[in-house]
């Protein structure tokens, strides 16, 4: 979807944010039956950071939305909104949003959450940029933050490998001239809804000591079947999107993924016939930090270079239920 020429959406910072706890291979050997080689072999991740016990995902999510407001010299006071994409928030309601508005003193905004899986950062993106196209705001901090750590089960190697804490913020604002925001996209497929799921807790399953014994409040995971589902449906899904902006895909110059998976990334990439070295990859330090995981990757490409002024960046996500999403932005 090209969007209308409206007010320009300019990214004006970001910012980011993990625990300083790191969980290596070699430390989970200890815990489960697994390898420092299985788990590299499989997924491509090293290390991953976990939450203090005091902190949740508001904590983080305040510390990036900070860090991206620090980078653009701009002061919470000016802020119109905050959008929060979370698979992990500190509880169901209040969200995160409100949470993180109060932590920084946001007095002018508004505040919400985003849950759409991993894509939580795409769509809570789309919904920043419509928001600011439209005139309704000025500026928007958009965060993805998560600590899946408290969710996942430390005695399943096939999931517990996989994810780590963190929280990523880009600050969104009006701007003039170039549009900053080029294009996306985001879908749904709702019949695939038993691919990621957090089961357990609310209306379908009300907490029972039945539901902790049978460990539905744990993510559950059919990872081959979500491989698959990716390397089928984002190839195609990204060049559309370059189309609709009369780009080809060899005009990006950096991708972005969902750190979800390095075998995943490579897959995608080769299917598009675009070098892997395009790709901005850091889940080997970070695991899977879901809703936070383009965020971290955007502001660690930015950091070190990667991303430069007037570059084209495809940001693309994926996650429960089944979403998928992407974002052209102009940086």
């Amino acid at each position: 979807m090209k969007f209308r020429q409206c007010t320009p959406v300019v990214l004006l910072g970001t910012g980011m944010s993990v625990p300083d706890r790191v969980l290596t291979n070699k430390d989970l050997e200890k815990i489960v039956d697994t390898s420092d080689e299985w788990i590299l072999e499989r997924t491509g991740i090293s290390e991953r950071r976990i939450a203090a016990a005091g902190d949740v995902t508001s904590d983080l999510a305040a510390r990036a939305g900070i860090a991206a407001l620090d980078a653009a010299s701009v002061s919470p006071e000016e802020l119109d909104m905050i959008i929060v994409g979370t698979n992990s928030p500190d509880k169901l309601f209040p969200g995160v949003g409100p949470m993180v508005q109060s932590m920084i003193g946001a007095s002018r905004a508004g505040a919400c959450d985003v849950q759409a899986g991993c894509t939580g950062c795409v769509y809570a993106m789309m919904v920043a940029s419509a928001g600011i196209r439209a005139g309704f705001w000025k500026k928007v901090l958009v965060i993805g933050a998560e600590t899946l750590s408290r969710i996942v089960d430390w005695k399943d190697r096939n999931t517990c490998v996989l994810f780590g804490d963190g929280a990523g913020a880009a600050l969104l604002g009006a701007g003039e001239g170039e549009d900053g925001v080029l294009a996306a996209e985001v879908h749904a497929d709702g019949s695939l809804s038993d691919y990621i799921e957090l089961p357990g807790g609310l209306a379908a399953h009300p907490a029972t000591n039945e539901t902790v014994e049978q460990g539905l409040h744990f993510v559950k995971m059919k990872g081959n079947e979500v491989f698959k589902y990716v390397n089928r449906v984002i190839p195609p899904f990204v060049r559309d999107l370059c189309d609709s902006e009369g780009l080809e895909v060899k005009d990006i110059d950096a991708w972005i993924f969902h750190q979800a998976n390095h075998r995943i990334i490579e897959g995608v990439m080769r299917r598009l016939e675009v070098p892997l070295e395009k790709a901005v990859i850091n889940l080997q330090k970070y695991g899977n930090t879901s809703a936070a995981s383009v965020f971290l990757a955007l502001h660690e490409g930015i950091a070190e270079g990667r991303i430069t002024r007037g570059d084209r960046v495809m940001l693309v996500s994926f996650g429960a239920g089944m979403t998928y999403g992407a974002m052209i932005i102009r940086i």
